[in-house]
């Protein structure tokens, strides 16, 4: 009978640290932010995330086929609005957080004048330019529309390299493998980042916004769990840090 009741009690110990955890899939662009996001709401709640980090249309596609996450947020609406239309996500969850945005990014000690804008593309010295792959990621999607609103595009594709993500992409101008990058703000204002760069916005009328939003996944078994992180990421708390990261709120 005590072995019995031990039995029952280590499950119930289980079950509830494992209530304590979610899964989430995160677009790129988000990490300096949602580190600190995640920081403050286990120290709030007790509640651990574990966050990976990539292209929100690769997420999308892994989500279809019923990838193990309780949580995605998303670079852009389409994402999670679809999912929502397919009867994936659970009721009442759709949020949209934020509005991010790109900037031209290029080494502290490059030469580039970024005070040209998107002209600057076209420096001869100019001969990689970073974005994230436009298939599948919503901040490449936005680089490609703001070059060819600029009238550009026929003269920048061949300089065009292309990360998976957006992450990737920024890393490409940190490292030197490119020599100019189209990226996520977040980044370019992360600690990693900050002293090792120089960027300039590209005006938001050039490209289609980069709303974001976050649903959580019908096939969530922490979904109570998940409600409570949802309601974080409405609190002044975590839209101070979004703020911060250069995030608009929308």
């Amino acid at each position: 009978m005590k072995a019995l009741l031990l039995s029952l009690s280590l499950l119930v110990c289980t079950t509830a640290a494992f209530s304590q955890e979610l899964t989430v899939a995160a677009a790129a662009d988000l990490r300096p932010a949602l580190d600190e996001i995640s920081a403050k709401f286990k120290a709030n709640s007790g509640i651990e995330l574990h966050v990976s980090y990539g292209s929100s249309g690769n997420f999308f596609q892994q989500l279809q086929n019923a990838a193990p996450f309780d949580v995605f947020l998303s670079a852009n609406v389409d994402y999670p609005k679809k999912l929502e239309q397919a009867g994936l996500i659970a009721s009442g969850t759709y949020y949209e957080f934020a509005r991010g945005s790109i900037v031209l990014m290029v080494p502290y000690t490059s030469r580039v004048d970024l005070s040209e804008g998107l002209h600057a593309l076209l420096t001869p010295a100019v001969k990689k330019i970073a974005i994230a792959n436009p298939s599948h990621a919503p901040y490449g999607q936005a680089a490609v529309a703001a070059i060819k609103n600029a009238g550009i595009y026929d003269w920048v594709a061949p300089h065009l390299v292309m990360g998976e993500n957006i992450s990737e992409a920024a890393s490409f101008v940190l490292s030197g493998a490119a020599d100019i990058g189209i990226v996520a703000k977040s980044l370019a204002l992360a600690p990693a980042a900050a002293s090792r760069v120089k960027f300039a916005d590209v005006p938001a009328k050039d490209y289609p916004p980069l709303l974001q939003a976050m649903v959580v996944l019908k096939s969530s078994k922490n979904q109570s769990t998940a409600a409570r992180f949802e309601t974080f990421m409405r609190s002044d708390e975590a839209k101070k840090i979004l703020q911060q990261y250069g995030f608009e709120l929308p």
